[in-house]
């Protein structure tokens, strides 16, 4: 029987810190587009570029802050110093995003816009996810402990996600409107996180160095860690289970880019922007339980590779069947197989953290490196990578197809276009990622590399 580390107030509290990650993320992702052209008055187009860019810019950043983390030493342990420190600099990054001022010219404005972004995204934000992510195989060997705290992590995650979602719009109204209300509902936000991480931040504890095994190949006589960045990217690349987790991270984000696309999908397709939040419950609430029956499934099947994987297939059918109800015009029929297809996949963001902790171990075994924070790298790099990715198809895609800012109706094409992005696309993503988890066997690569060395 596996030894227990945690109690059940030190797994919550650490859950908690996605309401900061996901509040950054969430608000960013389903919004920043709207507020940028319909409140600054920017090209759709343009900033999608800009986005893309942004991400071209931090595309090392992910792994240079989780060599950085392996390498930390301090009382407050490798991970959590980057996690707490880290997000001082997303509140305040965030806060700016949302505070363009409105008297500048337009280049004054993108520029503004990218700097500020790709500082959230490529110092502070990853810095403290990937910190965040970390902490998983820190503070806890215990493989069931680990889904447990990716379950609850993401039923935050996605609560979170479904608030922003479903108040952020009306809260910027109640504060005013315009320019002015969205700076106040970003402050908020960030004021809020600020909370939420220090809490997770101080409510678990990692564990010492003698007891997570480092004293391997990687260390020095001074205790140091003595590899490089580069070298460092070596071992991740000879990880292909490292290489599949990276690549389900940016489909996935493509994918909620794609079902951010709502708000537009609502509006001129089903002509109710209030429908924005009857679909977030339908698809968070879902999620939420299907993360939190997660562990359990894990255990019952002896594993993650089935439950995900069978997932998988049964949301990438669910979403097919919400095209069938849009093409027949039965708003239920959307609704109820979106929640489906939600409940589907929540199994694999349950366990995700676990599967890079079990890719971190498959490092360690084939290469007799441990590496926990860099492997980690991937969460973030991913999310950031999937979502600039998908953020910028969303505008480069709105701007092709004729998208107006303000007008009350929209051309035929662009209507057809954003049913494409909010219904097509999000259902060929799955079966890709579906593709991706039939070759996603890490558990079983790991269990035959102790058999052989014992």
């Amino acid at each position: 029987m596996e030894k227990k580390y945690l109690k059940w107030y030190n797994k919550i509290g650490y859950g908690s810190g996605d309401i900061a990650g996901s509040g950054v993320y969430n608000f960013l992702a389903a919004f920043v587009m709207l507020y940028l052209t319909t409140t600054i008055g920017l090209n759709a187009g343009v900033i999608g570029t800009l986005m893309m860019l942004s991400k071209l810019c931090d595309g090392v950043s992910d792994i240079f802050f989780g060599a950085m983390i392996d390498k930390t030493r301090s009382k407050l342990g490798r991970a959590r110093p980057w996690m707490l420190y880290g997000f001082i600099g997303c509140a305040i990054t965030l806060s700016l995003i949302f505070a363009i001022p409105t008297s500048w010219g337009k280049t004054a404005q993108y520029a503004y816009f990218f700097i500020t972004y790709t500082l959230l995204n490529a110092v502070f934000y990853t810095a403290n996810n990937v910190a965040y992510g970390t902490l998983t195989a820190l503070i806890t060997k215990n493989g069931h402990e680990r889904v447990q705290m990716g379950s609850i992590r993401f039923m935050f995650s996605y609560g979170t996600g479904m608030v922003v979602q479903a108040v952020t719009v009306g809260a910027v109204t109640f504060f005013g409107g315009g320019a002015a209300g969205w700076r106040t509902v970003a402050i908020i936000y960030s004021i809020i996180g600020l909370i939420s991480n220090t809490i997770s931040c101080f409510s678990v504890k990692e564990l010492p160095d003698e007891e997570l095994d480092d004293e391997d190949t990687m260390m020095t006589e001074n205790g140091k860690v003595k590899y490089s960045l580069i070298d460092a990217a070596k071992m991740l690349l000879k990880n292909k289970y490292y290489i599949m987790i990276c690549s389900i991270y940016i489909f996935q984000q493509v994918y909620g880019a794609m079902i951010n696309v709502g708000v537009f999908f609502m509006t001129y397709v089903l002509g109710d922007e209030k429908l924005l939040g009857t679909f977030a419950v339908a698809i968070n609430v879902p999620m939420i339980i299907g993360l939190l029956v997660t562990p359990f499934l894990v255990q019952k099947l002896h594993g993650m590779y089935k439950l995900n994987l069978v997932g998988y297939i049964l949301g990438t059918i669910c979403r097919g069947l919400v095209i069938v109800g849009a093409m027949i015009g039965s708003i239920p029929m959307m609704l109820v197989c979106s929640a489906l297809a939600s409940f589907a996949t929540s199994p694999l963001q349950g366990d995700l953290t676990a599967l890079i902790a079990a890719s971190s171990e498959y490092t360690y075994l084939t290469q007799n490196k441990r590496i926990d924070g860099t492997m980690f790298s991937c969460s973030s790099f991913g999310t950031k990578l999937g979502g600039g990715i998908g953020t910028a198809l969303s505008g480069w895609l709105l701007a092709a197809s004729g998208f107006i800012n303000d007008a009350a109706v929209q051309s035929a094409g662009c209507v057809r276009m954003i049913s494409i992005m909010y219904l097509v696309i999000p259902t060929v993503i799955n079966l890709v990622i579906a593709l991706v988890l039939s070759r996603l066997k890490v558990e079983q690569a790991n269990a035959k590399l102790v058999s052989e060395k014992e």
